[in-house]
């Protein structure tokens, strides 16, 4: 597989500039401004509500701002047309996946369509499918229909099809929700590896403790920006209980 280190620049992989972003009248992001640096674990917290989807969509260019800009690899995201370079999991994806009449090696495949040339795939495209899944170790689930999976196993094809397509960047919102605690532990260790390749990841994830204990930084929002910087100095800081609007702490997890 090639890895993101092959693209990453000392630019920002994700820039968000004063970007604010309402439903008709009612604001869910206000003047929000973020740089992702290549490489980095970034988990997206905040209470239900809080514009982390919003604000994930308008990352990857989903969704155009109100006002501010958003840059995706250093070019305005409305511009930016490298998708392949982007594996997006969608809140609740892996459950409306068991509708879908494919095979895991067939959704991992997709992967690769903005990769191939005009006409069949290659055979570097069906080596990239077969590593993909050996790297997430689903391999022997590959002619299995996506809707007799796990919710755990119907993460890691997600995942799969995101590397075959050689992405640089995650952005998970909640791919979690529904799977049992030790699946959701391997899930996350595969993660770790991919972002120690230097895959840089976005995870939205409603347990604070798991994030903290997972990404490298954090942003903490509530329409507007509680906190951004390491996970460390997340921990010391006010920003969740001013976010939330309650006295709390974090709780990690032992894994």
């Amino acid at each position: 597989m090639t890895t993101a280190s092959a693209h990453r620049t000392a630019d920002p992989i994700i820039s968000v500039d004063g970007v604010s972003f309402a439903y008709g009248e009612r604001p869910v992001i206000d003047a929000v401004s973020i740089d992702i640096e290549p490489g980095a674990f970034l988990g997206l917290v905040g209470p239900n509500g809080s514009g982390k989807s919003t604000l994930l969509d308008l990352m990857v260019g989903l969704r155009e701002p109100d006002a501010g800009t958003v840059r995706l690899f250093g070019e305005l995201a409305s511009d930016f047309e490298d998708g392949e370079r982007i594996g997006y999991v969608p809140q609740n994806a892996t459950t409306a996946a068991r509708g879908l009449p494919l095979t895991v090696r067939e959704l991992v495949a997709m992967g690769r369509y903005p990769r191939r040339l005009v006409g069949r795939f290659s055979d570097a495209d069906h080596q990239a499918v077969d590593d993909a899944l050996q790297q997430v170790d689903i391999a022997e689930l590959a002619d299995r229909r996506i809707g007799r999976l796990s919710g755990g196993q119907r993460q890691r094809a997600y995942i799969a099809r995101a590397i075959a397509s050689e992405a640089d960047l995650l952005a998970l919102d909640e791919p979690t929700v529904g799977v049992d605690a030790e699946s959701r532990d391997a899930f996350y260790q595969l993660l770790d590896d991919l972002n120690a390749e230097g895959i840089t990841i976005i995870l939205i994830e409603h347990d604070i403790g798991v994030v903290t204990d997972r990404a490298s930084r954090i942003a903490c929002i509530n329409t507007e920006l509680f906190h951004h910087g390491d996970t460390e100095s997340f921990v010391d800081s006010d920003a969740l209980a001013d976010a939330y609007g309650v006295s709390g702490r974090v709780v990690h997890h032992d894994h």
